[in-house]
């Protein structure tokens, strides 16, 4: 534990890291890091539903503050849900312990023209609300995350009506409806770019693309598909020096493509070695990856790996974090582990450096 008290968590760490800068350590936070697997989050959850939460800003501010509180990380996400923008635009969401289900997916032309962009200040303030409270409460001591769906994601939900494991639907769209599926896609790439510049106008110093979806991809669709919409996305951000942290799940035959986003950092999963995506990407910012199953395993364990990882890194900028979300069955004393092992092994990693 004195390896935390000599490395607090910062917010200019962070920063620091996501734009290529030398760090002391490398900062940590995990995805999901608000959520089942803490006990005090799922009292509050006894008593509201996942939706209210989402747009109830004091009862938000708190579960996001929760593993702040916990575990000290150098960033904190605001708790909200991908598809909160969706349901803005005019799309019924109800959730349920299977996921979100959309009662009339989206699969003509027509559909597409029923959907609205909005004004994020107006139909999302809760969201505001909740990132202002959560910078004036964590100050300088974490960066405060902010996050949306990217604009591929979305449209699968959209199209699929929930989550789904053949994409039929909008693949048969890339053959058959293409002038649907890229009005679709526009549409989500100008909403979700309103929503994160009304995110950092309202405090959020970083924010994060999840493109949950987009490995499902060939190389060749992602290109015709996926990168375009999450690159007009990106590029309409109104920020100055905030970085946009891309992640891709089963990034592993995508990331030169992603690269060419626009995004400041890349978010890889578990299942590519940090080693190789540092070879193919020498001087890119990348987020990452320890599989979130590994955090079923006992601390030391999770200690073991988790210097493993910070060891591939070959010593350029990086964001510690899981390969996906941390796994509602995870343990507390494996979540400390992994804060303490990366803080711990940056800390012995500075004390060894050359003067």
């Amino acid at each position: 534990m004195g390896a935390v008290s000599t490395s607090p968590p910062s917010a200019a760490r962070f920063l620091d890291a996501c734009h290529g800068r030398p760090v002391d350590r490398a900062p940590a936070w995990m995805m999901r890091q608000a959520g089942r697997y803490l006990p005090e989050y799922r009292e509050v959850r006894r008593r509201v539903s996942f939706i209210e939460l989402c747009r109830d800003a004091d009862l938000a501010a708190e579960v996001s503050l929760q593993p702040f509180r916990r575990f000290a990380p150098d960033g904190v996400i605001f708790f909200s849900d991908i598809l909160v923008p969706v349901q803005a635009m005019g799309v019924k969401v109800e959730f349920d312990k299977n996921g979100p289900r959309l009662s009339h997916p989206i699969r003509t032309g027509d559909d597409v023209l029923r959907l609205r962009r909005f004004d994020p200040a107006a139909d999302l303030r809760f969201t505001g609300e909740i990132l202002k409270r959560l910078r004036g409460e964590v100050g300088d001591s974490a960066a405060i995350i902010g996050f949306a769906g990217a604009p591929w994601t979305l449209a699968c939900y959209l199209v699929e009506g929930t989550s789904s494991k053949s994409f039929a639907p909008i693949k048969q769209m890339m053959g058959w409806g293409q002038r649907t599926l890229e009005g679709l896609l526009n549409l989500l790439a100008d909403v979700i770019a309103d929503v994160l510049s009304f995110q950092i106008a309202s405090g959020a110093q970083v924010v994060q693309v999840f493109d949950t979806w987009a490995g499902e991809l060939s190389r060749e669709d992602y290109r015709r598909w996926a990168l375009p919409a999450v690159t007009r996305a990106i590029a309409g951000i109104r920020r100055s020096a905030q970085p946009v942290i891309l992640y891709v799940n089963g990034c592993s035959h995508l990331l030169e493509a992603m690269n060419e986003s626009g995004a400041d950092v890349l978010s890889v999963d578990w299942r590519l070695p940090l080693v190789e995506a540092r070879q193919r990407l020498p001087q890119r910012p990348l987020q990452g990856n320890l599989d979130p199953g590994a955090l079923l395993s006992p601390t030391r364990d999770v200690r073991r790996r988790v210097q493993a990882m910070l060891a591939e890194t070959g010593g350029i900028a990086h964001v510690v974090n899981l390969g996906h979300g941390v796994l509602p069955q995870t343990p507390i004393e494996s979540a400390e582990a992994f804060f303490e092992a990366a803080r711990e092994a940056s800390v012995a990693q500075a004390a060894e450096a050359p003067a």
